[in-house]
């Protein structure tokens, strides 16, 4: 072994100009691999993050105005969601829905405490809410089971609206506002994500429906769903949710517009599949690099093996097999591409690393809300894994033609020469 890594580096040490400038082929592939991989995850990290980690499997849907006559009924009606939709949801897609939420808006109130008012809206929820829309709590709690089986008069604030009622400081959980003469408990506190300047506050969704005289009527009917893999079962799931919604409302199964459905679920699966053409691309502009260094390998292999001919001679007249000379040639291909190639990747996952420190840290701010546009922009394990087996192979694809060709060539030719 030492004497096979001996002749490797008497190799290379003939003719290091032209390895060194071969290899840096290599290293620029495997580095330019290991960046636009960390780049392409600081992009799809920061989109996560800054979406809150909203359940990107949820849909939510809303009554449209119908565009079709249907059964003597005139186009332009109002379609208004009510319980029966929640049942059929329930009921008829148990399959692919988890979890139903109904919700209700009560806008126009005001809301206060002490000489502090302001204008709010009440928002009537259950507390499968605060996972689909990625309510993050500060402090206290959020909506739960008892709060809408008993109908208490809870409420969840943003920090943004604590800090307007109660200005001189201290906890509001546990304190009492006033929504037009009606007294709510603050139970939790949640973090503001300074997406929308409107007032939401958080309540039961059957304490809103039963002070506010809602009756059976609900604004948006929202649900998680599973089971549902690619566009056409999302597809299909849609059509047959339509037809089904229009037997309660009586409205054209076909008519599109009578729902306004906002489907978080298809949104992740076309940015999954961005994704993965995002990485896919970084991948093929990295091998493509890559394989430049390779062929350039291969091209020193060539010139190696030309050069000691008459060394390849004598060792086979002295009885060594093809295989050892094949087995040398190889390993000093593999040698030469494994180091520039792990090189590349070092100085890859050190850079990926500075981008962290520096531009992974900063944030955008358009007025409305701050994002950051760069989250942990470095590579993992397999990866680095992928990255290896390939340094393997290309260096043994570089260096087995050329050892193939020194075989070939007979003993007495090879001394003759």
């Amino acid at each position: 072994m030492l004497d096979t890594l001996q002749e490797i580096y008497g190799a290379i040490m003939r003719s290091k100009m032209r390895t060194i400038a071969t290899g840096f082929a290599v290293a620029s592939g495997l580095f330019l691999i290991i960046v636009l991989q960390g780049a392409g995850n600081g992009v799809i990290n920061s989109f996560e993050v800054n979406m809150g980690n909203f359940a990107f499997d949820a849909i939510h849907i809303f009554g449209g105005r119908t565009t079709k006559p249907h059964e003597g009924i005139k186009e332009g009606r109002f379609i208004q969601l009510d319980t029966r939709d929640v049942e059929m949801t329930q009921r008829t897609f148990s399959h692919y829905v988890k979890d139903v939420m109904p919700s209700l808006n009560q806008s126009g109130l005001t809301v206060s405490h002490g000489a502090q008012h302001q204008s709010a809206t009440l928002m009537g929820v259950n507390p499968a809410w605060a996972q689909a829309n990625a309510v993050k709590m500060v402090s206290g709690r959020f909506i739960n089971e008892i709060d809408l089986r008993q109908k208490r008069k809870s409420v969840v604030i943003s920090d943004v609206n604590a800090r307007d009622l109660f200005p001189h400081g201290g906890n509001a959980v546990g304190e009492m506002l006033d929504f037009n003469g009606i007294p709510y408990t603050v139970v939790g506190i949640y973090k503001d994500n300074q997406m929308s300047n409107e007032r939401t506050f958080y309540a039961p969704f059957t304490t809103v429906s039963v002070i506010y005289n809602r009756g059976e009527f609900i604004n948006r009917l929202s649900m998680l769903t599973r089971h549902i893999e690619s566009d056409s079962a999302m597809n299909r799931f849609m059509d047959e949710y339509t037809r089904a919604s229009s037997q309660i409302h009586s409205f054209a199964p076909d008519d599109r517009q009578a729902l306004w459905i906002w489907n978080q679920a298809e949104s992740n699966m076309q940015m999954k599949k961005t994704q993965r053409i995002l990485h896919t691309a970084f991948w093929i502009l990295g091998l493509l690099t890559l394989v430049s260094g390779v062929v350039g390998v291969s091209n020193i292999m060539l010139i190696s093996v030309k050069e000691r001919t008459r060394e390849f001679g004598i060792r086979r007249a002295i009885g060594a097999r093809p295989w050892s000379i094949v087995r040398m040639v190889m390993a000093e291909s593999v040698v030469i591409t494994a180091l520039f190639g792990y090189l590349g990747m070092l100085l890859g996952i050190f850079f990926c690393e500075y981008m962290d420190s520096t531009v992974g840290n900063q944030t955008m701010d358009i007025g409305v809300f701050q994002a950051q546009y760069f989250v942990n922009p470095t590579v993992d394990l397999s990866t680095c894994l992928t990255a290896t087996v390939i340094i393997v192979i290309a260096g043994a694809l570089a260096g087995l033609f050329p050892a193939l060709d020194a075989v070939k060539v007979k003993p007495i030719d090879a001394l003759r020469g």
